[in-house]
């Protein structure tokens, strides 16, 4: 491969791992705030509605963390799985919150 071929090469893998970053941080990192919210205000005591807040405010914070993680990982992927594994688990703390007590 010539000099130019692997320059071209590279630059291209730069887009993809800052198209990946991006990726990670807008929509993969509002999807796991969402879902941390949803687990915190499922695991908070008092009223539904104070713990609702409360997780809602704390959910703005994880969503900043999240964009500034995906832009600060060491690659791309490194970022998305990181934050997916987040969503992940969230998803199944409130998943298993709603099986053990039921909806409300």
């Amino acid at each position: 491969m010539s000099r130019a071929g692997t320059f071209e090469a590279s630059a291209w893998r730069r887009r993809g791992d800052m198209a990946l970053r991006v990726v990670s941080a807008i929509p993969l990192g509002y999807a796991v705030a969402s879902l941390w919210a949803m687990a915190i205000a499922r695991l908070l005591p008092g009223a539904r509605s104070e713990a609702t807040i409360v997780a809602s405010l704390i959910a703005f914070v994880i969503c900043a963390v999240a964009a500034m993680w995906a832009f600060a990982a060491r690659s791309g992927w490194r970022a998305f799985w990181t934050l997916a594994l987040a969503g992940g688990a969230a998803g199944t703390i409130a998943w298993t919150s709603i099986a053990m007590s039921g909806r409300p």
